[in-house]
């Protein structure tokens, strides 16, 4: 550690099943409750032919299932200084983002509206997700599509609502963007290029198009649910959800009585470069991405005692990560128990790794491991005897090294992009309630 390290010192999230609040996500978690529900019916999706796709050849079958956001749709523009118009138009990830920032500073005890002409920076992971009408034809929101439209303004709409002006930057690096903008926030304020930063992602899904894509490479859940690590797992579940953490130094965060949720003593992302097809997971760089992390760590591995994994629940995905991990915790002589967050609530693809960090920083502050679901009957494409790497199947006791919990999560891009990170959780005093 340094000795003045980058702290998480506020958070939000909002997850399916109505999670709307820190507070909420966990009851969520260790209760095992699965957050999947049917597709929503107020987005104008073509349903009937989503759940008929099957009888294509070569199609394999969309159950009518997903981890959805029901407050997708609720906003206040007039919070932010958006017309009815404009905010019609605009991305419903740039909305929840919104709202999501402004919980997280209230989190972390900021008042929001006082930050105009702070030097805070605001790094945000999303992908596009096709909301609304063609940009090429003339209709009623034509105007104010420029800077509502996909990933265009998604940092930067909250940077221009808040006032802040440090560096703004959208991430899209597929399914490994939460930790990608949380390894550039980080590094921004280590730079002094700001003096603390938002770091988030989210994902909403303005259409069905991820269903349509997965079911045709055979990589879709066919049952309805995301049973990551198992036996019986047949293919990924499309999920939403957003989350956003306040990054500062330890010594701003204590100054201003701030709570420090965890330290990020590392992170780093890579890609997997050429070879194999760009869709396919390669073990060699997850091992390369997880040994810089540790490195820049500097701890023994086998202080982690959770890992927050990726778990897609995809034939390909699945042993690959889990070779990985073998192949550096494992080897090291770590015992760390392994989950998933998807399998309570989907794959919600940009936002899936600050859903997983947040579920980490929760676990490390209330002392345990929440259960993933279905991991009764752990896949049976790995060695499991090689390395004392074990499924989460329980929600079990986390007792603190020293004071602190330490746990790591990854995060994986169907770009080839890869991503981890190493966070230390103080151990609270009693009583001491979020």
């Amino acid at each position: 550690m340094t000795d003045d390290p980058i702290v998480i010192s506020g958070m939000a999230v909002e997850a399916p099943g109505g999670v709307d609040t820190p507070a909420a996500y966990w009851d969520a978690l260790i209760a095992e409750k699965e957050l999947v529900g049917p597709f929503p019916r107020d987005r104008g999706w073509r349903i009937d032919d989503l759940l008929a796709v099957s009888r294509l050849d070569g199609w394999s079958e969309v159950r009518d299932a997903g981890g959805f956001l029901t407050g997708a749709a609720e906003f206040d523009p007039g919070l932010f200084g958006i017309g009815q118009r404009e905010a019609l138009a605009t991305d419903p990830q740039q909305r929840v983002m919104l709202r999501v920032a402004w919980q997280a500073l209230e989190n972390a005890g900021i008042n929001p509206g006082s930050l105009a002409g702070a030097e805070v920076g605001c790094f945000i992971g999303a992908s596009p997700m096709e909301y609304g009408p063609r940009a090429d034809e003339v209709n009623d929101y034509t105007g104010v599509r420029t800077i509502g439209y996909g990933l265009l303004s998604m940092a930067g709409r909250i940077s221009h609502s808040l006032g802040l002006i440090g560096p703004s930057l959208t991430v899209d690096s597929a399914c490994a963007s939460s930790l990608t903008a949380l390894h550039l926030a980080t590094a921004a304020v280590r730079a002094g290029d700001c003096e603390w930063a938002l770091a988030g992602a989210v994902c909403v899904q303005g259409s069905p198009m991820a269903f349509y894509e997965f079911a045709k490479h055979n990589a879709l859940s066919t049952d309805g649910h995301c049973r990551s690590y198992a036996d019986d797992a047949t293919g990924t579940l499309w999920g939403e959800g957003a989350g956003l953490v306040v990054v500062e130094r330890e010594s701003r965060a204590k100054r201003l009585g701030h709570r420090i949720h965890g330290r990020i003593l590392g992170s780093h992302h890579n890609h997997n470069g050429r070879g194999k097809p760009i869709l396919v997971p390669r073990a060699d760089a997850q091992e390369r991405v997880i040994r810089k992390t540790l490195d820049r760590a500097g701890i023994d591995p086998a202080l982690i005692g959770m890992i927050e994994g990726h778990g897609t629940a995809t034939r390909a995905g699945d042993p690959v990560e889990l070779t990985a991990l073998q192949n550096t915790y494992g080897a090291a002589g770590s015992a760390p128990l392994l989950g998933s967050v998807k399998s309570n609530a989907g794959h919600a693809q940009a936002a899936a790794g600050m859903l997983g960090l947040i579920k980490l920083l929760l676990a490390g502050r209330h002392g345990r491991i929440p259960a993933t679901l279905f991991a009764d009957k752990p896949t049976t494409r790995i060695d499991w005897d090689r390395s004392s790497l074990r499924l989460a199947d329980t929600a079990h006791t986390w007792a603190p090294t020293n004071g602190y919990r330490y746990g790591a999560v990854s995060s994986f891009g169907a770009g080839g992009s890869n991503a981890h990170a190493i966070i230390a959780m103080p151990a609270p005093e009693e009583n001491d309630d979020f």
